[in-house]
């Protein structure tokens, strides 16, 4: 792609050799972070939101080599970045494996890049850790729900690495209406179809 469409079609060039630094954001008090890839985020943070103990979530990307990237450019794969929820949660009242329980409840961490017809490495099904305990909780998890199912898990477990927030229209999507205005309720608890509208 030469310079003129760089700037027509706003594609940026990610770079390999930038160092993917560890996510330094600091939760609230007495809270702690999570992130999870389990494809498109809009009906995985509403997933997130209804488990009493989250106090906050987030959907952005992360694991890829271009600083600040945006929706188009995650879009394109070439970034590698994922999309993922980053939940903050109160330990006290939820812990990480309930949170472990939803994201394998929300998705089939058995097709690689893909969930439904959303295709694409931003969609891959990853646990990104902030501590050796999540890590640890994340591996036990996935080996016990590789018992229950008859094709392997994909699933990638890595370190979280540097979390950019999407853009704000993306932020609690459904639950604001999406693109058709159809609300779904966040309250804490709710077990009502998650249904994704574009």
């Amino acid at each position: 792609m030469n310079i003129l469409s760089k700037l027509r079609f706003g594609a940026r060039s990610p770079d390999p050799n930038i160092p993917q630094e560890p996510d330094d954001d600091v939760p609230g008090p007495g809270q702690q972070f999570a992130q999870f890839g389990a494809g498109c985020f809009w009906g995985v943070e509403l997933a997130f939101q209804r488990v009493p103990g989250v106090s906050k979530t987030e959907v952005g990307y992360t694991q890829g080599t271009l600083h600040n990237p945006t929706y188009e450019d995650v879009c394109t794969g070439t970034s590698k970045h994922s999309e993922v929820v980053r939940v903050q949660y109160d330990p006290k009242e939820c812990s990480y494996e309930t949170l472990l329980d939803v994201f394998w409840a929300r998705h089939d961490p058995t097709t690689l890049n893909r969930q439904g017809n959303d295709v694409g490495t931003q969609y891959r099904s990853g646990i990104y850790c902030y501590t050796p305990e999540q890590e640890k909780a994340a591996r036990e998890s996935l080996e016990r729900y590789q018992k229950l199912l008859d094709r392997e898990i994909v699933t990638e477990i890595l370190h979280a690495k540097k979390f950019y927030p999407a853009e704000e229209y993306h932020q609690q999507y459904l639950e604001k209406g999406g693109r058709f205005g159809f609300t779904q309720s966040a309250a804490k608890g709710c077990n009502n179809p998650i249904r994704c509208y574009g």
